[in-house]
């Protein structure tokens, strides 16, 4: 497999470097709204009822704050809080249990927060519920979201006597000048052991962790983390980009702005990590994502049939994925649905009414079709014209005439190459591929409109 999977142009990476979707949904989560109702997801939910489900279950508490964090968390170090929001977890899986029970389940995810969080015990007693109202495929995949600060060791032979067969483990730097400015110091000896047990214990993969653009870092140090993390030779990894919203996201407050990198320094890590990486035989996957060769992901992109939901980039992407817990987003039928945000309202609600459905969308024709677009230019950076056509009985030149007006300043760039048959990403494509999916974002378009007819006016 050759090595360059990327071709680096700084000019057009500066000219397209402005903000946009991730695409773990078309439409995207602006899209939710709080109209959608229990009644339209019960119909979803009845609406592909030979697909095979994957689950998601989100876990809010941590023990510590970690100052970069964006995520849906609870900062507490008294664990019978994890019993009291288990047993409100637990009505929720039941009650869901009674019509969605009966599907087989492919693949199951805990997130978080911070999901090691909970006891071997409380580990037992989810999986044990999970069990029972759900069938589990033999080779389901099961996966967890680790922090390497405030677990034994023996916390990894547990998940793997529960059924636990992939790790994802946040280490996001090994400087510990970087790691005290974001409040998550670790001891880089025991990541070391942790990976080293998953391979022992016969984890299908473990994958890692990184943040690029975090307080003190550079291209130097970066490397070093980098060098450090290609001696345990992950199964995938994943580098984030930091984005500083302290206006969103309070813990954010305690970054200083002064101690950010500069944008150009922040490119020079995006574009050494990439040429490290792809050098060391890793995949690039699409935007932060490398996986090995041999890898499930990198195997269905180089097949074609890589999917892309709210887990980011998955090979399960025939199933219907189902939420439990505070803020779980499912993706069920022809719609997508979001419970309640904040923890004492999913309590309510799954008190008083056994679901917590905060908000959501239908999707109609036209969202089907561009999320398909999209799906596939994001995942597999190429599209088949013809195979759109034929399965949406459509001419696709006609109807998304405005859109390939759009995408022909990144065609005049030779960014992508389009032909009758085909929309290809080239190489130097690849890292704008957000960009190149917004052509084809109706909503972004209409939002944008929205916007200039208010500066109008």
């Amino acid at each position: 497999m050759s090595n360059e999977q990327i071709i680096w142009d700084q000019a057009l990476i500066e000219k397209y470097n402005y903000s946009g979707p991730r695409y773990t949904s078309y439409p995207t989560a602006l899209e939710f709204h709080q109209g959608f109702t229990e009644a339209e997801f019960d119909s979803a939910c009845a609406q592909y009822p030979d697909r095979k489900l994957s689950l998601y279950v989100h876990i809010p508490f941590c023990h510590k704050l970690c100052y970069y964090c964006g995520c849906n968390k609870i900062i507490t170090r008294h664990q019978h809080k994890a019993d009291q929001y288990l047993d409100v977890l637990e009505q929720e899986i039941r009650q869901r249990g009674k019509t969605m029970g009966q599907r087989q389940v492919s693949q199951l995810h805990w997130g978080g927060g911070t999901p090691t969080f909970l006891t071997k015990p409380q580990v037992t007693r989810l999986m044990s519920i999970l069990r029972e109202q759900f069938t589990f495929d033999a080779d389901a995949e099961i996966s967890i979201e680790v922090d390497p600060r405030e677990i034994e060791l023996d916390m990894l032979d547990h998940l793997r006597s529960e059924g636990f067969n992939r790790l994802s483990i946040g280490v996001q730097d090994f400087n510990k000048e970087v790691q005290k400015l974001v409040n998550r110091e670790q001891d880089e000896e025991f990541i070391f052991a942790m990976v080293q047990r998953a391979k022992e214990l016969g984890f299908r993969s473990t994958n890692l962790d990184l943040i690029y653009g975090l307080p003190k870092q550079n291209q130097a140090l970066f490397a070093d983390t980098l060098k450090q993390v290609l001696e345990m030779k992950p199964g995938r990894l994943s580098v984030f980009n930091y984005a500083h919203m302290p206006s969103l996201f309070a813990a954010q407050r305690k970054i200083k702005d002064e101690d950010l990198p500069a944008a150009k320094e922040k490119l020079a890590m995006l574009q050494d990590t990439i040429a490290t990486l792809t050098g060391e035989g890793y995949q690039f996957i699409g935007m932060d994502h490398f996986a090995l060769p041999e890898d499930e992901l990198a195997v269905a992109q180089r097949e074609g049939i890589l999917h892309r939901n709210f887990q980011g980039y998955t090979t399960q992407g025939d199933c219907d994925l189902l939420g439990f817990g505070v803020s779980a987003i499912s993706m069920i039928g022809d719609c997508y649905a979001q419970n309640q945000k904040e923890l004492k309202a999913y309590y309510a609600d799954v008190n008083d009414h056994n679901h917590a459905l905060w908000k959501g969308v239908g999707l109609d024709a036209d969202d089907l079709l561009r999320r398909e677009v999209i799906k596939a230019l994001i995942c597999n950076f190429q599209l088949d014209k013809k195979a759109i056509e034929a399965e949406f009985n459509l001419d696709f030149d006609s109807y998304f005439a405005e859109d390939l007006e759009l995408l022909q300043t990144f065609i005049n760039d030779e960014l992508v190459t389009v032909s009758d048959e085909l929309i290809f990403v080239e190489l130097k494509g690849r890292l704008l591929i957000r960009n190149i999916c917004m052509c084809f974002d109706k909503y972004l378009r209409d939002r944008a409109r929205q916007q200039q007819f208010s500066r109008v006016i």
